[in-house]
């Protein structure tokens, strides 16, 4: 047994994925609380502030664990920001690539921290901005290292963030903070680079700012991950310039802390041994075709091989080729690892195929809860 399925297996033992309909995401509360620890011990030794980002986990059932721990949201609109404000209960930051005057007005209400993409977006809102507003601009760090270009934020005609030349002459006496992102499930070595490339590019204007957000990609509770560098980096950009830092992390916060469960419902042979599934790669795990990857599959092993097929109408829903020891028979479940994040909040009701119930569980406190059931009204709700 290799390691991704010892750390699969006991924090989601089988008589718990065996015991649930399927398919379903399968979020472990004992798993978020470990995750937050860590992350919290970060803030602790540094001061930093760490928000969850909502864009990669949005489940308010759980946000009162998350709460306890980290300063506040990160949101990418009006939707999300009123999520965080009225569910979260901490500081909401809110940045998006542009806000329509409606978006604006919305997002206003629920945000502590509002950052602008443009110098332009930060004219024209300027006057509507509470003083009681943080405002933050996003800026282009100049280096990133994120392999799949689809993920890369910086580059070459990105959408996202000012350069330095976008500065010049440009009154930054209303601004409080500068923020970057350009990192995707990355270390703390690649931190120092791109913020070597940010600190050349923006030095002129760090000791203006009350804060500089790091942006999210974090890869903070990842085994391995170099914390003591992290650590290291935080401190010292602090005490050379005296300003608050920020980091907002998405999958950090819930790496491993799920799990999407799905079934078998049919097996054929066209050429090749096929298993369909009770699921759908396309509108349940959108990033498989996006990206693409290759989901691990909890205790995949020997000669037989299946290519998982899914139930909606998409020619190319596949989720991959996988290995077996025994066919596989109609009612098997498959269990798919690090499902908490990018999974449930990107899908969609494509050919009305059904969305997965969402369930959390500690083995903590010997609780199974469903959290949410979905049917026919969740795909009628979104059409005209």
């Amino acid at each position: 047994m290799n390691e991704l399925d010892k750390k699969a297996l006991s924090s989601f033992p089988t008589e718990i994925t065996d015991s649930v309909k399927t398919p379903c995401y399968l979020i472990s509360k004992d798993v978020i609380k470990r995750n937050c620890e860590i992350l919290d011990s970060v803030q602790k030794r540094t001061g930093a502030k760490v928000l969850l980002a909502l864009k990669a986990f949005a489940m308010p059932a759980v946000f009162p664990i998350i709460s306890e721990y980290l300063h506040g949201v990160c949101a990418s609109g009006p939707i999300e920001a009123q999520m965080g404000f009225e569910e979260f209960g901490k500081e909401v930051h809110t940045y998006s690539p542009a806000f329509s005057d409606d978006q604006f007005e919305r997002t206003i209400k629920y945000s502590d921290h509002l950052v602008f993409n443009s110098i332009s977006q930060l004219d024209y809102f300027n006057k509507k901005i509470p003083a009681d507003k943080q405002v933050g601009l996003r800026v282009n760090p100049g280096h990133a290292e994120v392999e799949t270009e689809l993920y890369n934020p910086c580059i070459p005609g990105s959408r996202f963030g000012v350069n330095p030349s976008d500065l010049k002459g440009v009154d930054l006496s209303r601004v409080d903070g500068l923020h970057f992102h350009a990192m995707c499930e990355q270390g703390a070595d690649v931190l120092v680079r791109v913020l070597e490339s940010f600190e050349k590019l923006y030095s002129d204007y760090i000791p203006q700012m009350k804060w500089i957000n790091f942006g999210g990609g974090h890869h903070i509770t990842k085994d391995g991950y170099n914390i003591e560098l992290l650590i290291k980096t935080i401190n010292s950009f602090k005490a050379k310039y005296g300003v608050d830092v920020y980091l907002e992390p998405g999958e950090a916060v819930v790496l491993d802390a799920g799990v999407f469960i799905t079934s078998v419902l049919d097996t054929i042979n066209n050429g090749v041994d096929i298993a369909i599934l009770d699921s759908s790669a396309e509108t349940h795990m959108p990033d498989v075709l996006a990206m693409p990857y290759r989901p691990h599959l909890v205790g995949e092993s020997g000669d037989l091989s299946y290519k998982l097929g899914c139930i909606s109408c998409l020619a190319g829903d596949f989720i991959g080729t996988y290995s077996f020891e025994k066919p596989l028979k109609r009612g098997d479940k498959l269990v798919f690892t690090d499902m908490a994040l990018y999974s449930f909040v990107k899908n969609t009701t494509f050919n009305g195929v059904e969305l997965p119930n969402l369930l959390t569980f500690s083995l903590e406190s010997g609780t199974l809860d469903i959290i949410r059931e979905f049917g026919y009204d969740d795909y009628r709700g979104r059409l005209a």
